[in-house]
């Protein structure tokens, strides 16, 4: 009868078919691409994308790269002179539209009753008395002071504009060929958006090289200190390695790209497709241990008749909990989600079939003596505790449980989103150094740009943008604002004298507002204006810059503005790469609620059709909904930010999470149909069962902790808390739960069928 099981009687076409398979999925892979671009994870159809490609449909395109040289003063002679070839060099590319630095930026001023608009550095001072005119024409001159040149002028700034088709790779590769060919003695330091875009491709493309194989040997080297047997290592291992051949297939076989978060696909899989084989090495050792006269078919067949259930069971939530991220509004997280499922249901088929059939192949293995009860090791005797307390003092379990929710969710008070992106870099990255760089001394990183429309000539118009400056510019946090209008407030202190009507000011006057650009044109260059001024000046753009460390120091800023848009006839839109940002930390939060949502619906419905109760559905919920406040709360407390790769915790972790909830529930099912009473029932599960559980659980922490290693702090943060996460699960399993179900003895667990019942049943409930 043995032989004529499936698995068996099959077991060389399924090994086969399996590897076959593999083999096919790893074609794709020659065509996978990593793509780094933040602003490409959102919908093109969001209110903030579309915005600014109106904005760079007038402008052109702009996302620069800054440079930030440091030295004790930048108007030293040996910094200009290296500021100045380095700048020349820089021109000499054609990959660039624009470069803008001391010598770029323009000098409005007025000679003998004339107008001159010179390089802010027409030449380099030799003398100190050179320097210090010329330091003061920088602090008069709003196109420098605070812009180019920080105040204690300690550093200045270098801009790059690549062409929209030139990659970072290529920008790069000439800024690195460009300072190493003019050294000097300043310290420089690199910010912008290409740059993270860089760093991102080559951190990402390491960490896919580093900790996917590090990860694999961590899991062996886990698998085999809990098992010491090397079919237990290499079978579960096996089916790890095909699930993440078929899941990263899946990625270019489907048209989509690597993204950031890409990463976490084969570490997930590595932590969560050996579950089903370590449950099934475990059942297995157990029983050769039990039944030492038995064949090894014979003992695998009762392995899989007794798994079969809860492993088809606890994949189906696990895929149903991670395919939450396919409702998340991140597209990279909701591919992830799709492929990651595709891994794992793989893996599912794997451990039914290919395990099983491969073990029919193979000779008994040594009994271990942890199932004899010669040896117990420290998970044995903390099982063996679990369960004297979980059915001795119930009660006290469950308050100190409620206890430390109530302790730790406090901590989602505190919780913040993140919405800056260079944060997932270390501290001590160049980008970091120059982002701090840039909000002390720069006025900030943010930019946010007001479109105006109408004639730009127009005094209303320009007064309009005027007094835009004059009320953000009081506002704390704002660095800058420039437009046209600041340009026309240049040209009247050029051709007027302090104390004069028209000195500093915004003329009244069409023909005098024309007439002052038209001045501009013939002494400096027209192209000056491109950034600010379309063509036939009927649209104009106002820059903000400002600084935001968090949130909700951004909305202060930014609402003022929105106000000030809505209220202008003239102002149609604002725009700009951080409203994108902040545009995607909305997401990422809506992203959370959303397959948050998703999966503890589905979590909830699945266990009510496993069990036919929906009372089993409500107590399978509790542990999840225990794991996540304490996890948000942690973040909360440990001020650690809810960002790209922390919005997919929720879906990850309920995942994992109620598996061991699942299978804790059929083994108590179990036992007490044999006729055990509750208290052996969870005593005798906790320690079989238990077992099996605890080593998925490690393993499943052993498997994201190789994310530590990576070079990205999101995804270091990612690491800690899911291991976090995975760790309360594991306990909720092991002592919460036993703890519920001995206290409300639900009749789902005991084959009884109806609805909450007492009377006969005593103080059981439940469905």
């Amino acid at each position: 009868m043995v032989n004529k099981i499936f698995f068996i009687r099959y077991r060389r076409y399924i090994i086969a078919i399996a590897l076959m398979l593999t083999v096919l999925m790893l074609i794709p892979l020659r065509q996978a691409k990593i793509n780094p671009d933040l602003m490409e994870y959102l919908p093109e159809d969001i209110e903030s994308k579309m915005n600014l490609d109106s904005l760079e449909a007038v402008f052109g395109h702009y996302d620069p790269v800054a440079i930030i040289f440091e030295t004790s003063d930048i108007l030293d002679e040996s910094t200009l002179t290296r500021l100045r070839d380095i700048n020349n060099s820089f021109k000499t590319f054609s990959e660039f539209d624009d470069v803008v630095s001391l010598f770029e930026s323009r000098y409005i001023r007025g000679e003998y009753g004339a107008m001159l608009v010179d390089p802010v550095v027409r030449r380099i001072p030799e003398t100190e008395n050179q320097k210090e005119n010329l330091r003061e024409e920088i602090k008069d001159n709003p196109f420098a002071w605070k812009l180019l040149v920080s105040e204690d002028f300690r550093y200045t700034m270098l801009m790059l504009n690549p062409k929209e088709d030139v990659t970072d790779q290529e920008v790069f590769d000439i800024v690195e060929h460009v300072m190493e060919e003019v050294p000097g003695e300043e310290n420089f330091y690199i910010s912008g958006l290409p740059y993270l875009r860089y760093e991102i491709q080559k951190m990402a493309t390491r960490d896919l090289a580093l900790l996917f194989p590090l990860g694999l040997i961590i899991m062996i080297l886990f698998l085999y200190f809990s098992f010491r047997e090397i079919r237990s290592v290499l079978l579960p291992f096996s089916v790890v390695c095909m699930s993440i051949a078929v899941a990263m297939g899946l990625m270019p076989l489907a048209g989509w790209e690597f993204s950031l978060i890409a990463v976490l696909i084969p570490i997930m899989i590595i932590a969560i497709a050996n579950n089903y084989g370590v449950h099934i090495m475990a059942r297995y050792q157990e029983l050769n241990a039990m039944n030492p006269d038995r064949s090894m078919k014979e003992i695998v067949k009762e392995v899989m008749d007794a798994l079969r259930k809860p492993i088809i069971l606890t994949a189906l939530t696990t895929i149903f909990g991670i395919l939450g991220l396919a409702a998340h509004v991140m597209l990279p997280a909701a591919h992830m989600g799709i492929v990651s499922a595709v891994g794992i249901a793989f893996a599912l088929i794997l451990s039914l079939f290919f395990i099983p059939a491969v073990m029919s192949m193979l000779k008994k293995g040594k009994v271990h003596k942890s199932f004899t009860g010669e040896r117990s090791s420290v998970a044995d005797r903390f099982l063996e505790w679990s369960g004297r307390i979980t059915t001795g003092k119930p009660l006290y379990v469950v308050t100190a449980f409620l206890v430390f929710l109530l302790l730790a969710g406090a901590g989602i008070s505190r919780l913040r989103v993140s919405i800056n992106m260079e944060e997932m870099m270390p501290a001590s990255h160049p980008l970091r150094i120059a982002t701090n760089i840039a909000n002390n001394h720069f006025g900030g990183t943010k930019h946010v740009s007001v479109l105006f429309e109408g004639d730009v000539r127009d005094p209303s118009l320009m007064q309009t943008m005027d007094r835009f400056e004059t009320d953000l510019e009081q506002m704390e946090g704002v660095g800058s604002v420039t437009s046209i209008a600041t340009v026309i407030r240049e040209i009247s202190r050029a051709l007027n004298d302090p104390g004069d009507e028209f000195y500093d000011t915004i003329p009244g006057h069409r023909a005098a507002i024309a007439q002052y650009i038209e001045l501009y044109s013939m002494s400096g260059d027209p192209e000056d204006l491109e950034r600010m001024v379309n063509f036939d000046y009927t649209r104009a753009a106002l820059n903000v810059q400002f600084r935001a460390v968090d949130i909700k120091e951004y909305r202060r800023i930014t609402s003022v503005i929105d106000k000030m848009v809505d209220n202008s006839p003239y102002a149609v839109l604002k725009a700009g790469q951080s409203l994108v940002e902040y545009e995607m930390s909305r997401m990422i939060v809506a992203g959370q609620v959303r397959s948050l949502i998703f999966a503890l619906v589905a979590i909830s419905v699945l266990l009510w059709i496993i069990f036919r109760s929906a009372f089993a559905g409500i107590m399978g919920i509790i542990p999840l909904f225990f794991t996540l406040v304490c996890n948000f709360g942690l973040m909360g407390w440990a001020g650690l930010d809810l960002d790209i790769a922390t919005s997919l915790l929720s879906s990850i972790a309920i995942g994992i999470g109620v598996d061991y909830t699942i299978h804790i529930f059929w083994r108590i099912k179990s036992e007490l149909a044999m006729g055990r009473d509750y208290s052996d029932a969870i005593t005798r599960s906790l320690v079989n069962t238990g077992r099996g559980i605890t080593i998925n659980a490690f393993s499943v922490m052993t498997g994201f902790a190789v994310l530590f290693f990576s070079g990205l702090v999101i995804l270091k943060t990612f690491a800690f808390l899911i291991i976090f996460s995975i760790f309360l699960c594991l306990l909720c399993a092991l002592i919460l739960v036993p703890a519920l179900s001995f206290i409300v003895k639900p009749a789902f667990l005991e084959n009884r069928k109806g609805t909450m019942k007492s009377g006969k049943t005593g103080n059981k409930t439940g469905n």
